[in-house]
């Protein structure tokens, strides 16, 4: 019974689970739907609908989940108009959905980022709009994030906004350019749209105009909020901060201001926008931050959004989704039956029927098809998204491969290029090896050469010898002709020796370096034998007188000529071994020689190859160096038909720009075009290396263009007469560069190319900027900037001359105080010699950094003409030091009346916070241009803190001081009667009255001071030259505060205060 009783539970928690499952796959098939309809390819804009159930389903989900993921499966790099509605879509999900929805699309920061940089590298007219855009999300995205109380879709009260301000004066500095920058993002969008549509009522009606157009609603209902927010900060910074010092806030309020007005009278003239929104009105002035009053006729302009009209569901599968969920209403009454037959099933029916187990069985079998039916269906669910995630990973893969393919061919070509650097490195390695290989060989074949002569003289040398020897033969053969015997001997002893000669003659010839000293020996030994024939002729001589001398002298030729004949028999044997070496040694040489004429041909045959590999590789070279010089031109030349083309855009019309800055720039482009001239002559002189003449026509183009379009800006501003003449001049810029450029793409003409055309014409533009130059602002530039400088070395003076003269009170202090009084003077004194170096330091540190704004950011201008460009900076900060040294003056002066006694503790004070001020618009003034990175702003920074610590420690001193030197009278009422009392009481009460009302007086004073104050501190600086304003004369002596003499008492000559409104926040 139990397990009956259960029965209902589990088939109703079954049911349920398949109630939310069917709820769950009918939401997220309406998302894909409205996803997919909404973010298309189609020029069209998206339907509100689309976008409406998808803001619809992030608050059911609260958060973007579902949106991203099937977002992030659109191919939105491949086609620009669909990231354009991604773009569209997600600005709306941003502004109108769940709070979530920020925290969720924070997660794919990156993703923008890299979407935005991808089209912004592409030429295609909706890629720059989709840069642009991305852009836009990403600080919509990072400035929501950052301040989390205002809402993407900035809607905040007053309220909310003060507490995001704070009270701290840096934390609304930077919320104001933070505002700024969002702002700006908004109308570079809005200006880009409107800039590529033709502005007629036909574009607008068109889809394709619609398509561009649609962003700008949610581009208007933000730039309304934003111009509130920036009027509201920038009204409470002039509440705390000098108006010099916001100068260039004011600034740029006035160009937005301008933008912002132009961009919403152009929107309310299109048919587009009609019926769609109600674009406020911008009053026809910006507000006048100077004066406080003006916050009062502020009003926030308000957009309105009229209601939609039924739209006609022309899609099937778009059934609406409901909002409020009746499925649960119905389930009690699904729920009642099944209940009602569990309950017949285990009491049976009323009637009879069936078996219990029966009915049970038959029931279970049933739930056994539900649960069947319930597992297919989650089969095909989980099928379902199997697909879609497969589907998924095949886009994610196929981007994948694509990449790796790009990433293979890139190494490939890599890799062939590198084979070549080492084919060549290699083919000039064996070129060298082959030169070297045949020095070589040369030497080998002078070596050999030198050693066959040196044979081919020993040889020579051989043969005279041995025609002396024939001649001594012959000679012998005569003295042996005395006696027949001895003439036979003789006879046989010469054919031997004819013989062996012959034999010394044929193989003379083979005989080497060697052979010398065997023959030297040879010869020896023949001498000898000469000698021993000398005697036996003299044998032969006396033998007629002794024949017995004879016979022995016979016997005795005998045994030497058996001695001679071995003896010619071992020279025969080493002449055979000597002939052999001989052979060998030529054969060698023989072979030698041919393998060095074979290496010779080989080496002769690759440097052939090589030459003409090279010869090859020179051609390729400057096909390569012309075709980049061709797309360089090219590149050139749509830079300049861009800027010829704002010259008849009528966006540009209200661009202007001065005469000095169009000097600045004629003047850098005639240096690139002889840097031009100078790349044309190198190039033609050495065709293989173009990066010269690239680098100057990639400079020249970019400046020619800057020359162009600030020539047609400074028209705007100019006379008739100089405008027309200025225009012209631009235009006839650009034909001369385009035609520079047409020579410069063709080899025929490439020789004739000259730039001196566009030399002339930029000297006439450059003319006509100095002619359009105001006068006398070159003595207005070196004024202002030797003003900065003598300034602050006017305020390191005084600073210095305060030091020496708090030491000098110091020391006449201590000789003519004692006790606490000497203390408490000390005290003072240490504290104000404290806060006088700090000042110094503080001096110095912005001195540091106006040396680095100057010189990064006076760019080719020089020191003088930075500051003049400058000027209102300029002279806040003139206006800043000379505070600062007024400052020092007079607290050296208070402390000197403290010290004697003659002055009050209050002057002291109120000068250290006079001081404190000051330092504060010293500080303020040099932030404005600084890098926020910069160390130098630190260091500036942190003296600022020191020196507001110092002026804190003066105070304290003197009020420490005030109080142990002042003597309080005991209040001894003990003696006094009532009416004595009372007396004393009404007295003190009309002293107290009396003290109110003088307190008031001069509080009402002190306000009518600080309203001439501002009112002279506020009067506009009068106009001269190239936007240089020069002081009002009605105040010539506002000059450095340096005294005139060095005396312990005696004043510096100051003329007046600066102009430095006060704070209260000093109080």
């Amino acid at each position: 019974m139990n397990s009956i009783r259960q029965v209902p539970t589990r088939v109703k928690s079954r049911r349920v689970e398949a109630n939310l499952g069917a709820e769950r796959e009918h939401f997220d098939k309406q998302q894909l739907s409205s996803i997919s309809k909404a973010i298309n390819s189609a020029e069209t804009p998206v339907k509100e609908k689309h976008a409406r159930r998808i803001i619809l389903g992030t608050h059911r989900e609260k958060g973007a989940y579902t949106f991203w993921s099937y977002a992030l499966g659109f191919p939105l790099h491949s086609s620009s108009i669909l990231c354009w509605k991604f773009c569209n879509v997600l600005h709306k999900v941003l502004r109108d959905g769940h709070r979530n929805v920020l925290q969720d699309c924070m997660r794919h920061h990156g993703s923008l980022v890299e979407i935005g940089k991808l089209w912004s590298n592409l030429h295609d007219r909706y890629g720059q709009l989709v840069a642009l855009y991305s852009k836009l999300l990403c600080t919509k995205m990072e400035f929501h994030t950052k301040h989390s109380d205002i809402p993407p879709n900035l809607e905040v009260t007053d309220e909310v906004l003060e507490r995001t301000a704070g009270t701290d004066i840096n934390n609304v500095f930077q919320l104001t350019v933070e505002v700024f920058d969002y702002l700006d993002t908004e109308l570079r969008l809005a200006e880009t749209v409107l800039r590529q549509l033709n502005t007629s009522i036909a574009i607008s009606t068109l889809t394709s105009g619609q398509c561009r157009l649609a962003p700008l609603i949610q581009v208007i209902q933000d730039c309304s909020h934003l111009y509130h927010f920036t009027v509201k900060l920038l009204f409470k910074l002039h509440a705390c901060l000098p108006a010099d010092t916001l100068q260039g806030h004011r600034d740029r309020f006035h160009d937005q201001f301008h933008s912002l007005k132009t961009f919403f009278n152009k929107a309310r003239d299109m048919m587009y926008f009609k019926r769609l929104i109600q674009i406020p009105k911008l009053p026809d002035s910006p507000p006048n931050f100077l004066h406080a009053a003006s916050l009062a006729k502020h009003v926030k302009p308000v957009v309105v959004i009229p209601d939609e009209e039924p739209e006609q569901q022309d899609d099937d599968d778009d059934d609406p989704e409901p909002l409020i969920e009746v499925s649960d209403v119905s389930t009690p009454s699904v729920q009642a039956q099944p209940q009602l037959d569990i309950f017949d099933k285990a009491f049976g029916p009323p009637n009879g029927g069936f078996d219990d187990r029966d009915l049970q069985i038959e029931s279970l079998k049933r739930d056994l098809e539900l649960l069947r039916a319930e597992l297919e269906r989650v089969k095909a669910e989980a099928q379902r998204y199997i697909t879609q995630l497969k589907s998924q990973i095949n886009s994610l893969e196929a981007e994948l491969e694509e990449q790796r393919a790009q990433k293979q061919r890139a190494l490939v070509e890599n890799e062939q290029l590198r084979m070549e650097l080492e084919a060549t490195r290699r083919r000039n390695a064996e070129h060298e090896s082959l030169q070297t290989t045949f020095i070589e060989a040369e030497k080998r074949s002078q070596a050999t050469e030198q050693r066959y002569n040196k044979l081919k003289e020993k040889h020579t040398e051989l043969v005279a010898s041995h025609a002396e020897l024939l001649r001594k033969s012959a000679d012998t053969v005569k003295m042996l002709s005395a006696t027949q015997q001895t003439q036979d001997e003789v006879e046989r002893t010469k054919q031997q020796l004819s013989f062996e000669i012959d034999r010394i003659k044929q193989e003379a010839d083979m005989k080497l370096e060697e052979q010398k000293f065997e023959m030297e020996k040879l010869r020896r030994e023949l001498e000898e034998k000469m000698a021993e024939v000398t005697r036996i002729k003299g044998t032969l001589q006396s033998s007629e007188k002794a024949s017995e001398q004879v016979t022995s002298s016979m016997t005795a030729l005998q045994a030497e000529k058996e001695r001679l004949m071995r003896s010619v028999s071992e020279k025969e044997a080493e002449l055979s071994s000597l002939r052999q070496a001989a052979q060998a040694q030529q054969s060698s040489l023989r072979q030698e020689q041919e393998r060095s004429s074979r290496e010779l041909g080989e080496l002769q045959g690759k440097l052939q190859e090589k030459s003409s590999q090279e010869e090859q590789l020179k051609q390729k070279l400057l096909e390569e160096q012309f075709a980049l010089l061709q797309g360089t031109v090219t590149e050139a030349e749509s830079i300049i038909q861009d800027a010829v083309a704002k010259l008849d855009d009528p966006l540009h019309v209200r661009c202007t720009s001065s005469p000095d800055y169009l000097i600045s720039r004629a003047e850098a482009t005639l240096g690139s075009v002889d840097k031009v001239k100078k790349g044309h002559a190198d190039y033609l002189s050495n065709m293989r290396d173009a990066g010269g003449l690239l680098r100057a026509l990639t400079q020249f183009s970019h400046l020619a263009a800057d020359t162009i379009i600030n020539g047609s800006a400074t028209a705007h501003m100019a006379p008739t007469d100089h405008a027309d003449r200025l225009t012209e001049n631009c235009r006839g810029c650009a034909t001369e560069s385009l035609q520079f450029f047409k020579d410069l793409k063709s080899k025929t003409t490439l020789q004739r190319a000259d730039p001196a055309s566009i030399r002339i014409v930029i000297q006439k533009i450059l003319h006509l900027g100095q002619e359009l130059r105001p006068k006398g602002s070159d003595v207005r530039q070196e004024e202002l900037g030797d003003l900065v400088e003598k300034e602050m070395a006017a305020t390191s003076a005084a600073i210095e001359e305060a030091v020496r003269r708090i030491d000098e009170m110091m020391n006449q202090a201590r000789k003519d105080t004692t006790g606490i009084k000497l203390e408490v003077n000390e005290r003072i004194l240490f504290s104000c010699t404290d806060l006088m170096k700090a000042i110094r330091m503080l001096i110095i540190a912005s001195t540091d950094l106006q040396k680095e704004i100057v010189e990064g950011g006076r760019g080719a201008a020089t020191i003088k003409e930075f500051y003049a460009r400058n000027s209102r900076w300029t002279e806040g900060l003139i206006s800043a030091a000379k505070a600062v040294g007024w400052g020092a003056t007079e607290m050296v002066e208070s402390a000197d009346k403290v010290v004697l006694h003659t002055g009050k503790y209050e002057e002291l004070i109120v000068c250290s916070h006079e001081i404190a001020a000051s330092t504060a618009q010293l500080v303020a003034a040099s932030k404005v241009k600084a890098d926020r990175h910069s160390t130098r702003l630190t260091t500036l920074q942190q003296a600022s803190r020191h020196v507001n610590q110092m002026a804190a420690n003066v105070v304290a001193s003197t009020r420490t001081g005030q109080e142990h030197l002042e003597e309080k009278d005991t209040m001894d009422f003990s003696g006094m009667s009532l009416i004595k009392l009372r007396k004393e009481e009404m007295e003190s009460q009309v002293k107290v009255l009396e003290l109110e009302s003088h307190l008031e007086n001069e509080r009402l004073r002190l306000g009518e001071l600080r309203k001439k104050h501002y009112e002279l501190a506020g009067v506009p600086l009068e106009p001269e030259g190239n936007g240089v304003r020069s002081p009002s004369p009605a105040h010539p002596g506002t000059m450095s505060p340096k005294p005139s003499k060095p005396a312990l008492m005696k004043k510096p000559a100051l003329a007046q205060k600066p102009t430095i409104p006060s704070k209260s926040m000093f109080k």
